[in-house]
């Protein structure tokens, strides 16, 4: 096919909608991601023109089963009348119906592939989404599959919906996928080619910026204009739009049955950057640690709104969940009960409030870039990656945010993460606990008597070599996260 001038990256999820199309045989591919990741996008541009029937699910608050599926029946029924379908004598009242008149409607298109699309599938599905589903399945199974020239898509964003009802379903749907893409945000390198297409001429620095208050979504990207300066975009956005607190709803709204359980979780890991131990979690928003949740906390994790990492240095291992949502987590830093209209992103700049929340965003910014570093670090294999908390040989406590384990080398690159507008430098002090660090690891029961230790800095700008830096082994710079 032509190339996809129109977007950026994405070439693996391209590669395979682009073999689909030139199968010989009927596929099924199903999508799924955070909201406003450009799911739809990606499947409109590789598609275009190709697409001969496109339905789109509606959110809506009717707690009417019957009256919500009514409602979906008929934008399907007037997207298939969008589609060059000719008027029936009835509209479609159930899910058999709205399928034999896709079916029948598909029977007079004769192309040489038929691409159906499927957008948002959990909301046209409705609350009581069995029926529809069922159909669905039978619709491939006695039809679609057989004719071997259709390319079915089904998207969306609630992410545990379609994993249980469409990728892990063990009814009509099972084994019937032949594909299945998780469209993740962009990565930084990305996000730099989306803002050269767009005129943009920032400095790194102020791409990683922008990523951790945006994060790696197209949506809130092409929000930005290129008339103004990141401040002013960053002001337009969160500080000054109305609709923010509605936006943050938006992205868990609809996503679950019960979005204000979710909600409550992204808000109580928002208050703890660091992460909550799942008994810590349920204890702040006063739930059992019981199935549900645990399915809440699995939704998440799938959805890519929060990460799920060990912590050693106790008797026992730790799981802890952390907020890694960057959207969210400015949000909640900012944005979540605060008096909006008494300040902006100029005033907070180079204040103690702006470092704090960038010093640990830079962190997560690094835990999201871990191929790149590994690719600075020649660390072919990383057996494990870990946080570290235990005593130091000073009586303090030390923490290591992030531990890379190379068992092939021996080798345990231990990481230290400093956002800086300038050079990083380390004083005596620092460097006593950097050594202090290096020290309580080596006597950890993580840490394998014959493997070797390397210090790594990863920094925005580098560090300034003196008499301090000694102990520093390798570093890894922004423009190393860009790779």
């Amino acid at each position: 096919m032509v190339a996809n001038k129109n977007i950026i990256g994405r070439k693996e999820e391209i590669r395979m909608l682009e073999r689909l199309l030139k199968s010989p045989k009927s596929e099924f591919v199903a999508i799924y991601g955070r909201r406003r990741v450009g799911k739809s996008y990606l499947v409109e541009e590789v598609y275009r023109g190709r697409i001969v029937f496109r339905a789109v699910g509606s959110y809506i608050k009717e707690k009417d089963s019957q009256t919500y599926k009514q409602v979906q029946l008929d934008h399907f029924y007037e997207s298939l009348l969008d589609s060059g379908m000719m008027p029936v004598d009835a509209r479609p009242t159930n899910w058999r119906e709205a399928f034999r008149l896709l079916k029948k409607h598909l029977e007079g298109i004769h192309t040489k592939r038929r691409v159906i699309f499927l957008d948002e599938l959990p909301w046209l599905a409705g609350p009581q989404s069995s029926e529809m589903i069922t159909e669905l399945g039978y619709f491939w199974n006695s039809w679609a599959d057989r004719q071997r020239n259709i390319v079915l898509v089904v998207c969306g964003s609630a992410t545990s919906w379609m994993l249980d009802n469409v990728i892990r379903d063990y009814g009509g749907l099972h084994g019937r996928l032949t594909a299945t893409i998780r469209l993740l945000p962009f990565a930084l390198k990305e996000c730099e080619q989306y803002f050269k297409s767009r005129g943009f001429h920032l400095s790194r620095y102020e791409m990683a910026v922008a990523y951790m208050a945006f994060g790696g979504i197209p949506y809130y990207l092409d929000r930005m204009d290129n008339e103004k300066n990141l401040s002013e975009n960053i002001d337009d956005f969160f500080f000054k739009d109305e609709k923010i607190n509605q936006e943050f709803k938006d992205v868990y709204t609809g996503l679950y049955a019960t979005s204000e359980r979710y909600v409550d979780i992204v808000k109580a890991l928002g208050r703890k950057f660091y992460g909550m131990t799942r008994q810590e979690l349920a204890g702040a928003i006063g739930i059992e640690c019981g199935g549900t949740f645990t399915k809440i906390l699995d939704n998440l994790h799938q959805s890519g709104i929060t990460r799920e990492y060990p912590r050693y240095g106790k008797e026992r291992v730790e799981t802890v969940y952390q907020l890694k949502d960057f959207f969210s987590l400015f949000y909640m830093h900012f944005i979540y009960g605060k008096n909006v209209e008494a300040g902006n992103w100029r005033t907070l700049q180079r204040t103690p409030t702006f470092y704090a929340w960038a010093g640990n965003t830079f962190e997560m910014l690094c835990m999201e870039h871990l191929p790149q570093m590994k690719d600075k670090l020649r660390i072919a294999t990383i057996s494990r990656n870990y946080c570290w908390r235990g005593a130091a040989p000073n009586g303090s406590t030390a923490q290591i945010d992030l531990v890379l384990e190379w068992k092939g080398e021996r080798t345990d690159y231990v990481c230290e993460m400093k956002f800086s507008e300038h050079e990083f430098v380390i004083d005596r002090q620092y460097e006593g606990e950097l050594e202090n660090k290096i020290a309580a690891f080596q006597q950890s029961k993580q840490h394998t008597k014959t493997h070797s230790i390397q210090l790594v800095m990863v920094t925005t700008n580098g560090i300034t070599v003196n008499e301090h830096t000694k102990d520093v082994n390798q570093q890894v710079v922004l423009d190393d996260l860009f790779s």
